[in-house]
C-alpha cells in the first residue's frame, strides 16, 4: 500500500521560540506518509526551538516566506509556542502566506498559539476552532467559534490546543492533507477576506 501523502508538498511556517514538539511531531507524521516537507521562516539560516521556556534544538530554514508562495504547496502547518506566532503575525509576508492557503482552499493544520496567525490573516470568521485557552477571546473577537476540544476540523482547517493533543492532531492533518483542496473553504475565504478588507 502506498503512502498517503506521496507526491504532496507541505510547508511548515515557524520562527524562533517555536514549541519544538509541535514542529517535530507533525513534521514526522506527514513525512512518514511520503510528503515532502519544507520549513518556511522570516529569515534565512536557522530558527531556535523551545521546550516551553527552555531553549531546545535549532532547525534549518528551507525558504524565507518572502520567497515562498502557497501555490507551491499542497498544505500548511503552523506550530505554536508563544513567541513564534506572535512574531510572525507582525510580518505582512507571513500573514499573506497564510491567507493564500485559505483563498486557494488548501488544508491547514494549526496548534496551540498558532491560531494567532489565523486571526491576523482574517480567516477565522464563521469557523469553529480550538487553541491554547488564552487565545479564545481573540478568536471570538475575530468572529470565530472557540471550543475546548483536542482536535477540531472545519472545511480543511485542523486545530488543536496543546502538545498533549498531538496524537489526535497529527492523525487528523494526515487525513485532511490526503483529501486535498476544499472548494467550500476557498469560496468562504474569498467572501470573508474581501468583507474584512477595510482600512485599519
Amino acid at each position: 500500500m502506498g503512502k498517503k501523502l506521496e507526491g504532496k508538498r507541505v510547508a511548515f511556517l515557524a520562527t524562533d521560540m517555536v514549541e519544538q514538539i509541535e514542529l517535530t511531531e507533525p513534521w514526522k507524521a506527514v513525512r512518514d506518509e511520503g510528503a515532502r516537507v519544507e520549513l518556511i521562516s522570516l529569515e534565512e539560516g536557522k530558527i531556535q526551538g523551545f521546550n516551553h521556556y527552555d531553549k531546545a534544538d535549532e532547525f534549518a530554514v528551507d525558504r524565507t516566506v518572502e520567497e515562498a508562495s502557497a501555490s507551491d504547496y499542497d498544505a500548511l502547518v503552523i506550530p505554536g509556542g508563544v513567541g513564534n506566532p506572535d512574531t510572525m503575525r507582525g510580518d505582512e509576508n507571513a500573514v499573506g502566506f497564510v491567507r493564500e492557503f485559505f483563498e486557494q482552499g488548501k488544508p491547514v493544520g494549526v496548534i496551540c498559539h498558532g491560531p494567532w496567525m489565523l486571526v491576523e490573516a482574517g480567516v477565522v470568521r464563521g469557523r469553529k476552532v480550538t487553541s491554547w485557552p488564552t487565545l479564545q477571546t481573540d478568536i471570538r473577537n475575530a468572529g470565530g467559534e472557540w471550543v475546548d476540544e483536542e482536535v477540531v476540523v472545519d472545511q480543511g482547517l485542523v486545530t488543536s490546543r496543546k502538545p498533549d493533543d498531538l496524537p489526535a492532531f497529527t492523525k487528523k492533518i494526515v487525513e485532511e492533507f490526503c483529501e486535498g483542496r476544499h472548494e467550500q473553504q476557498a469560496e468562504k475565504t474569498q467572501i470573508e477576506v474581501h468583507a474584512d478588507a477595510t482600512p485599519k
